[in-house]
């Protein structure tokens, strides 16, 4: 029998977590990655295994989801023996316990892969489950769906018959750890003609997956739906993980969920065979020769071909898929005033002013009155730079919005906030009117204070960005933040920076900030980056007020480049000197980059609020 025509007839009934299982019925693998049990604990794996299928499980994964070289480098030339001991135990339970069966070759993600690189890596794994003869293969806890087309395309093409199933991590609001909306995955998946089940797992417990499916137009879909949560939440027990949710709530659960359309339905971390029992013995009382005693809502919706062999959605009501995947980037939002000029085509101008270190705040509030009178456009406030700490960006935004009534763009960094407590930061910025962000991965903190200060680090500015343009879509709907990024025309590797860049822009960032254009290489880097990069960008502009500003700058601030030239003309100059070669110098890079630039982007150095003044008024004389 297929696994089409057991769905045709009843869900396909999955285990539950291995690795969970196994720690707890063996501590000491609880310290070390699960996957290895197929060679230290083999006798323990099957055993495993046959408890999940005498609970009613039809379909078992392979326990191999981490079984790669790059999560297990240690054992790298040992990964397909491993790979193979998941296999032979797996399907030895399976024919054990006789009768109808599927065994699943279990693969998940390989971190810091991306391109051809993530897709021969996936092609490494899966050339091991071949040569062992698989048939059904499950891509589980993805944070995206890239090279999930193309390597689903492969197993087809070298495994007729074969079934494959690809399913993200969701946590409870809907997004992956990637920042991807899970929606818009589900959808994009739907256009896969190589996939043929699609959902989601892990992070998130039986209800907020359930409410997940419930925002999902699943009559438009034609994939069968999969969904495996976890056993609710965990919480510490003594140095251990403890998931406490109960059996019978996780299987009335489960059966909610095949209310809701779902096809195939299993568990993730923390459940056991008791959780698969639960669904088994409901699934068991609901079926009668067959058929569902609710609904019909299993049967499987044949797709159709166009006339390039690709499949289209067969269409029942009138949403579109489209509307779950459709972009909503800040830059078309009329209701900010920036992002409605940059799109009208018109130069914008951005003032930096960094955030004092003490509560007086009169000069930086002072400073911002007089730039808005100058005709700014906004003013930008960088998060706590050199990881020292200052007033907050988002406050001080929230402050110069509601008392001088000036766009704001608060910096935001990935240094010192994890996804949750920048989702809420994000929420207060929103309800405040703020709708522009820059962000930034943030600089390191100094070692000698590494100590005292940790760093979160979890994420980097592109999957900050592509969180907010998640939330733009699912939260934001009515004022979507326009997200800016920072783009470095100074770095000694441009061709990296101009790739970096491209990752920023598929993440959602509109309009890239970039470094002061004060050597040849920043200006020869700009002008490329106007060329190659679909993005809006403001050009960097930071007066140089001594010849020890100049030599600071060039040896102590990242990603900042002097020419020697420029350096030298300010030897020997004093304070009035200095600041009228500042000005001059920057008229002249306005005059360089006017051409290549959508607007100009003035660093406020050293409270000069005077100088920048006089260089806002060369901009507005051009």
């Amino acid at each position: 029998m297929t696994i089409q025509e057991y769905l045709s007839e009843r869900p396909l009934l999955f285990d539950g977590a291995m690795g969970t299982y196994l720690a707890k019925r063996c501590p000491e693998i609880g310290e070390m990655q699960c996957e290895r049990a197929n060679i230290t604990h083999p006798s323990l794996v099957l055993e495993i295994h046959k408890e999940y299928l005498q609970a009613g499980a039809v379909a078992v994964k392979t326990n191999t989801f981490a079984a790669n070289r790059w999560m297990m480098s240690d054992l790298a030339p040992d990964i397909p023996k491993l790979i193979r001991a998941g296999w032979e135990l797996a399907n030895r339970a399976a024919e054990e316990a006789g009768g109808i069966h599927f065994v699943f070759a279990d693969i998940g993600p390989v971190p810091g892969l991306e391109g051809q690189e993530l897709y021969n890596a996936y092609r490494e794994i899966v050339d091991v489950f071949l040569s062992c003869n698989a048939q059904n293969f499950l891509f589980e806890t993805m944070e995206n769906a890239e090279a999930l087309a193309e390597i689903s395309s492969y197993i087809k093409e070298k495994a007729e018959g074969s079934f494959v199933m690809t399913s993200f991590a969701a946590s409870p609001e809907g997004f992956t750890r990637g920042g991807f909306l899970v929606k818009k995955l589900f959808w994009q998946m739907q256009q896969c003609a190589a996939v043929d089940a699609v959902g989601f797992n892990c992070i998130s417990g039986p209800k907020h997956l359930l409410e997940q499916v419930r925002s999902l137009s699943i009559d438009r879909a034609y994939k069968y739906l999969t969904i495996m949560p976890n056993a609710g939440y965990p919480s510490m027990l003594g140095n251990r993980i403890h998931y406490g949710a109960d059996s019978e709530y996780f299987g009335q659960t489960a059966m909610e969920l095949l209310e809701a359309g779902v096809s195939v339905v299993g568990g993730c971390c923390g459940t056991t065979p008791k959780d698969i029992e639960s669904i088994a013995q409901k699934v068991d009382k609901s079926f009668v020769n067959g058929i569902y005693k609710k609904s019909s809502m299993f049967c499987y919706q044949k797709s159709e071909k166009d006339g390039f062999g690709e499949q289209k959605i067969s269409v029942k009501g009138t949403a579109s898929p489209e509307d779950q995947t459709r972009t909503v980037t800040g830059i078309e939002n009329t209701r900010n005033a920036l992002a409605e000029k940059l799109q009208s085509g018109r130069k914008v101008v951005v003032v930096e002013l960094d955030p004092p270190v003490e509560p007086d705040i009169d000069f930086f509030m002072e400073g911002a009155a007089r730039y808005k009178y100058a005709g700014v456009d906004a003013i930008d406030i960088a998060d706590c730079p050199v990881a020292k700490a200052r007033i907050d960006s988002s406050v001080l935004a929230c402050k110069l919005s509601r008392e001088l009534g000036i766009t704001a763009i608060p910096h935001m960094t990935c240094r010192d906030r994890n996804i949750n407590a920048t989702k809420a930061l994000l929420l207060g910025l929103n309800i405040e009117g703020i709708n522009n962000v820059l962000t930034v991965t943030g600089d390191p903190v100094p070692t000698a204070m590494r100590n005292q200060v940790k760093t979160v680090f979890s994420y980097n500015s592109a999957v900050l960005a592509r969180h907010i343009q998640s939330f733009n879509q699912e939260i934001f709907k009515d004022n979507p933040f326009m997200v800016s990024g920072a783009l470095n025309i100074n770095a000694l590797n441009f061709d990296s920076q101009i790739v970096h860049a491209r990752k920023k822009i598929e993440s959602g960032v509109s309009v890239l900030f970039t470094q002061p254009v004060l050597s040849k290489r920043g200006l020869d880097n700009l002008r490329r980056a106007r060329e190659e990069l679909p993005v809006k960008l403001l050009g960097g502009i930071m007066p140089v007020v001594s010849y020890r500003n100049a030599a600071f700058m060039n040896n102590e601030m990242a990603g900042i480049s002097i020419d020697q030239e420029i350096m030298e003309k300010y030897q020997g100059k004093d304070r009035e000197q200095g600041e009228e070669l500042a000005y001059k110098i920057s008229a002249a890079v306005i005059d360089e980059i006017s051409d290549s630039i959508d607007g100009y982007y003035v660093i406020t150095p050293f409270k000069r609020v005077e100088l920048v003044l006089r260089i806002l008024g060369y901009i507005n004389r051009k």
